[in-house]
């Protein structure tokens, strides 16, 4: 039994971290004590930490962990690597050399975490090997997409369930965002658990605003540039329903002074990569994608996602918004979607072959039209689909209950004198509103604000030389953190919210000197506003329009 003294030791060493967030020791506990375990955990909500801490614990053991997503696998072991655990990740990007260097040091127990495909697993050379791996337990990830019920099914995934019958002796766990009830028992039936430990976190994202409207194709362009100027210079994710309207948005944009990047399946791996990579470096802050843009996305500061169509189920949505305020700080969940969206999903949904999931796609399609039509709660509705119930009346973070953004049009006050006094009381600014107002991210001074950017032009270029994602050099929590504190010492560093033993010895030198130099009145060079230029140029063009 590990005290919680070790387990809090570990989490500091390691992580940089002084506390756990909630669930999360009970499922590390678990997991040392050798139970099979199925988590629901939100995004943001530190699943990998659950996995991770028990393998750094476990001496000479392999944690395995499954995970659909190269990407993730790839930025984890990096990860792991500058925390001082070894890991290793075996993909399709890898030579065949490197690969079989990977077998033969994880034969001999040379990682703590090894992180493999579905894919891979279901081959049968990978099953001789790995049973000459010490494996503590497997690790499950994106769990649900091992059910036909889940929004995301992957055939690949239900080989899993060899891993009973092939390592019956091993424990398995299972982690997931985003499950129903339905779905929750179809995992441990599909991984076969054993009698196992069931952790599932609240399914209600206090800090999200939910903005919910239905508009034509001109409001929705003209709402889309009010909210990406209210979050100007934070970060945003634009969700696009088509290939095609990603690069009609991201043109729309620059026409309107707004930078934004492209991100879907037809551009090259190399270009998504590095747009991926400008993204989360914060180098360009909005990034316009299709659905498949954000898995496995570890960056906690994103201030705003915004749809600009209906989602494909409640899980797909409640997924994709979560990638805002992962830091717990307040953000917006926009959804701006066109009558015009209905057809396009019953058209999708009209090509599936197999009778039974045509059935549960016209089940998720009908959720979905509930859940934009309906005039309850969006927080109600959310989690009451994933089976939670929500007791208040009203959230005071959702349009229903009266809670939008400044640049959303409001709607028409109510007609009965005591709905409107009700509603008044969920309107911002309105003297009952300020009997409970809504969590605001406190105003940063010019100091703050200077500081902020001059420490992330620091880890863009240090994740640049080491050709890594700049939140493995630094996530946006422990950024903002810095920016706070103010260490003047590498020894103060140590006080830092994410930097551990390791890191704080590779960076640590490094980001006081930055400081020094910042104190000393170093700042980030002032990049050209373009907007003069477009200007002209749209003045240009229009002038030709009309001679011609």
């Amino acid at each position: 039994m590990i005290s919680q003294a070790n387990l809090l030791s570990a989490l500091r060493r390691f992580w940089g971290y002084d506390t756990f967030l909630p669930l999360q020791e009970k499922i590390v506990r678990s997991l040392l004590d050798g139970h099979d375990t199925c988590a629901i955990m939100p995004t943001g909500g530190g699943k990998s930490l659950c996995y991770q801490l028990p393998a750094a614990l476990l001496p000479d053991q392999t944690v395995v962990v499954i995970s659909p997503l190269i990407a993730l696998m790839q930025d984890q072991v990096a990860q792991l690597d500058r925390m001082g655990i070894p890991a290793a990740c075996l993909n399709s990007f890898l030579k065949g050399t490197q690969q079989s260097q990977v077998i033969k040091k994880a034969c001999t127990g040379g990682y703590r975490l090894l992180y493999l495909s579905p894919e891979r697993l279901a081959r049968k050379d990978t099953i001789d090997w790995l049973k000459r791996v010490p494996i503590a337990l497997f690790a499950v990830d994106e769990a649900h997409c091992i059910s036909q019920w889940g929004h995301e099914f992957r055939p690949d995934y239900l080989q899993l369930s060899r891993l009973r019958t092939q390592f019956p002796g091993k424990p398995i766990s299972a982690f997931t965002a985003s499950a129903t009830q339905h779905v929750r028992h179809d995992i441990i039936a599909q991984l076969q658990l054993r009698d196992p430990h069931k952790y599932i976190a609240s399914f209600h994202r206090r800090n999200l605003r939910y903005t919910v409207a239905q508009c034509t194709s001109e409001m929705q362009h003209e709402l889309l540039v009010k909210a990406l100027r209210a979050h100007s210079g934070e970060s945003v994710i634009v969700y696009s329903p088509t290939i095609r309207r990603v690069g009609e948005i991201v043109s729309f944009l620059e026409q309107e002074g707004i930078a934004a990047l492209p991100y879907h399946g037809k551009m090259e791996a190399s270009a998504r990569r590095t747009n991926q990579e400008r993204w989360t470096s914060d180098e360009v802050r909005v990034l316009v994608g299709t659905i498949a843009f954000g898995l496995g996305i570890n960056k906690a500061g994103v201030r705003a996602v915004i749809h600009l169509s209906l989602p494909k189920s409640i899980e797909h949505y409640y997924q994709e918004a979560g990638r805002a305020g992962r830091d717990g700080q307040p953000a917006d969940s926009v959804l701006l979607w066109q009558k015009r969206d209905e057809g396009l999903l019953a058209h999708f949904i009209g090509q599936i072959s197999d009778a039974q999931e045509k059935e549960r796609a016209w089940q998720r399609y009908n959720a979905i039209k509930r859940f934009v039509e309906s005039k309850v709660c969006r927080h109600r509705q959310t989690c009451g689909y994933f089976g939670e119930n929500l007791k208040a009346d009203s959230c005071h973070a959702c349009d229903v209950c009266g809670a939008t953004p400044d640049w959303f049009p409001k709607a028409a006050p109510a007609k009965s004198p005591a709905r409107e006094v009700a509603a008044a009381a969920r309107v911002p600014g309105s003297p009952a509103a300020r009997q409970q107002p809504l969590p605001q991210i406190p105003a940063a001074s010019q100091w703050e604000r200077e500081l902020r950017e001059y420490l992330r032009e620091w880890r863009q270029m240090a994740a640049r030389e080491e050709r890594v994602p700049a939140y493995v050099v630094m996530h946006d929590t422990s950024l903002e953190d810095l920016c706070r504190k103010q260490p003047r010492s590498v020894a103060e560093l140590v006080h830092v919210h994410g930097f551990g033993e390791r890191k704080t010895k590779k960076y640590g030198q490094q980001i006081v000197e930055a400081l020094d130099r910042f104190r000393a009145g170093a700042r980030v060079a002032i990049k050209p506003n373009i907007l003069p230029t477009l200007a002209r140029r749209w003045a240009a063009a229009a002038a030709g329009g009309r001679r011609s």
